[in-house]
């Protein structure tokens, strides 16, 4: 089975800046993951998917509201994938999740496991 814990989240001015950490651990985590991604959900609103990267290769994909300001990158040496968000705005203010899964994709659906999520709160 596979853990996900988030951390980095907090209250930041319009334009500033962020940095979510998402730690994996599991006995059998090599064998069930091959995507994490980043979701996030405001207050009335649906989940949805922010970004991507897999497990092996390295390849990322990001929804078209942060293409240019979140780089999702990884470090597998110590199970860490994190989420770097420049130039925050008000819109950015949510809950965001860690997700891994095999299937992957823009979905819910598509992942497996689920942190318990941090809030990022962008004051204007």
């Amino acid at each position: 089975q596979v853990q996900l814990v988030e951390s980095g989240g907090g209250l930041v001015q319009a334009g500033g800046s962020l940095r979510l950490s998402c730690v994996a651990s599991g006995r059998t985590f090599s064998n069930y993951v091959r995507v994490m991604a980043w979701f996030r959900q405001a207050p009335g609103k649906e989940r949805e998917f922010v970004a991507s990267i897999t497990s092996r290769g390295g390849s990322t994909y990001s929804t078209d509201s942060v293409k240019g300001r979140f780089t999702i990158d990884r470090d597998n040496a110590k199970n860490t994938v994190f989420l770097q968000m420049n130039s925050l705005k008000p819109e950015d203010t949510a809950v965001y999740y860690c997700a891994a899964g095999y299937v992957g994709g823009l979905q819910n659906s598509g992942y497996d496991y689920w942190g318990q999520g941090t809030q990022v709160t962008v004051s204007s």
